[in-house]
């Protein structure tokens, strides 16, 4: 119930920027790639500010304050920088997380490597304000020293060290410069791991989005520059710090809570995060399995593959093909994609059994076609039309009737294009209507990508020649889209009723082969 909530409720608010921006620079669709370019953004202005940084007491708040106001056309704005692009990685990566869990994308390791990454950041992000040791650093590292001494793990006491200006020292700042340059490398090797699993990985958002967004970073540095707060004086307590809520929602509580209990809350928080997607009621889907006799080795359902979960070997059954495709169960989410990229996967196979050289053991191809000539038997009309839609967009239940059938799979991804070859060579429908997820948000990334480039002839497997694409419309309506969905689908069907019916065009008058 929540989950459908919090979908609908994303896919509201996407409505209204893809509006705005259309779907190709809709920031909710690249939210990692955005978080990526944050990153990057935050690195390039952090080495620079790190040229004129010293790590001296009192010439840590002195060097900042010389690049704040002195050097304020370039040191400046990199703080400022530094600092918003910061606050909106925090944001780009909980809004990313709250949506993958809406979106019923967690139950991968692409999830359980996110999760250390929330720790990087704000430990990274923390360290840096203690860096400028202003009363707000001073605040941070007192609360932060007190937290630790929470934790059996310390012989002394942390916080002594901050009983006055005399006990500290140059070290700390150095220390303190080492920790915030370390973890955000940290950072990269965990953001690394998290992609290398991707096919053609999204760590670039659209170049208009980029320099948009850019520009609005640098806009905001320049009306509203970042600053320091007045020095730090351990010999006082601060009467107000003015907290950065995006990095600090916690150390309000800290005044609250006992440390120790802060730390079993969190430490239960991270563990309950992390085994989300092994936790019921979902039910992991098997894996696609490889059915040698029909695998020729073509590698398509390799190239395809949006998470890299199968790869190619050499021959194990001695036959003259030289490799054979090999599924890495761990990895593979059966959204079977790689079904509809495998050549044998073709409906017309009458004289052997329909088993192509991959497929999903609990979707099989072979159901799929029995399925399409069952919804067609139960058509009648001039305008029928067989909706092929994926399991996560529009409820097919209330979609049909007596013109409109609907098979539904994992993944449109899934559909090899002979299957609408087969339905209107053999009239088993007068239109196909594909729809799915919405236009650059697939659930499983490049299902409608894949097949978009299938239906244009740009990758195989490509849609045959002989078939009408005039008889083919697609609509990406994801859940809420009902009424422009519905708008499109009676736009197709007003502009089947132009075609004549006995036009050869589109193949109905020719014969099929068998496709074995």
């Amino acid at each position: 119930m929540l989950k459908a909530i919090l979908r609908t409720g994303f896919e509201h608010v996407e409505d209204g920027f893809d509006l705005l921006f259309g779907p190709k620079w809709n920031p909710l669709y690249q939210l990692g790639a955005l978080g990526w370019f944050y990153y990057w953004i935050v690195v390039i202005s952090g080495i620079y500010l790190y040229i004129f940084f010293d790590t001296g007491v009192t010439q840590a708040y002195l060097s900042l304050e010389y690049l704040t106001h002195e050097q304020w056309y370039a040191g400046g704005v990199m703080r400022s920088l530094h600092r918003y692009a910061s606050d909106a990685l925090v944001v780009m990566m909980m809004v990313h997380l709250l949506r993958e869990f809406a979106m019923d994308r967690f139950r991968s390791s692409r999830w359980f490597t996110g999760i250390p990454m929330l720790w990087l950041v704000f430990t990274a992000g923390i360290s840096g304000y203690w860096m400028v040791w202003d009363q707000l650093a001073q605040y941070i590292a007192i609360a932060s020293s007190e937290l630790l001494d929470a934790l059996p793990f310390f012989g002394e006491s942390i916080a002594r060290n901050f009983l006055t200006d005399a006990k500290l020292s140059g070290r700390f700042f150095t220390l303190m410069v080492f920790i915030h340059i370390a973890l955000p490398l940290i950072l990269l090797f965990v953001m690394w791991i998290h992609i290398q699993r991707h096919s053609s990985p999204k760590v670039n958002p659209p170049r208009e989005l980029a320099l948009a967004t850019l520009a609005m970073l640098l806009i905001l540095s320049f009306i509203q520059p970042a600053v320091s707060q007045p020095p730090a004086d351990l010999s006082m307590v601060p009467a107000t710090v003015n907290l950065d809520w995006y990095y600090m929602p916690l150390y309000p509580v800290l005044d609250k809570v006992p440390g120790l209990t802060v730390w079993i809350a969190l430490v239960l928080g991270t563990v309950f995060l992390m085994l989300l997607p092994w936790m019921p009621p979902g039910k992991r889907a098997a894996a696609a399995v490889v059915n040698l006799d029909n695998c020729n080795g073509c590698s398509r359902c390799v190239a395809d593959c949006p998470f890299s979960a199968i790869r190619m070997e050499r021959r194990s059954d001695g036959k003259a093909y030289e490799q054979e495709a090999v599924v890495d169960a761990d990895h593979c989410t059966s959204c079977g994609i790689c079904v509809g990229s495998c050549p044998t996967a073709t409906p017309f196979r009458t004289r052997s059994e329909l088993a192509p050289g991959i497929e999903l053991p609990e979707a099989k191809i072979s159901a799929l076609r029995e399925k399409t000539n069952t919804v067609s038997a139960q058509l009648a009309g001039e305008n029928r039309v067989i909706i092929f839609g994926c399991d996560h967009s529009l409820n097919p239940t209330d979609l049909s009737n007596e013109e409109v059938g609907v098979v539904t799979m994992p993944c449109v991804g899934m559909l090899p294009p002979s299957f609408i070859d087969y339905v209107l060579s053999r009239k088993l429908a007068d239109g196909v209507f594909l729809t799915g997820c919405r236009e650059g948000d697939c659930s499983f990334r490049l299902g409608i990508r894949w097949t978009e480039e299938r239906l244009d002839g740009r990758r195989d497997p490509r849609l045959r020649a002989r078939v009408d694409t005039r008889r083919i419309a697609r609509y990406w309506s994801g859940l809420t889209r009902r009424r422009e969905f519905f708008k499109e689908l009676s736009k197709f069907q007003g502009k089947l009723e132009d075609l004549l019916p006995d036009s050869n065009r589109g193949g109905g008058m020719e014969k099929e082969s068998s496709d074995d």
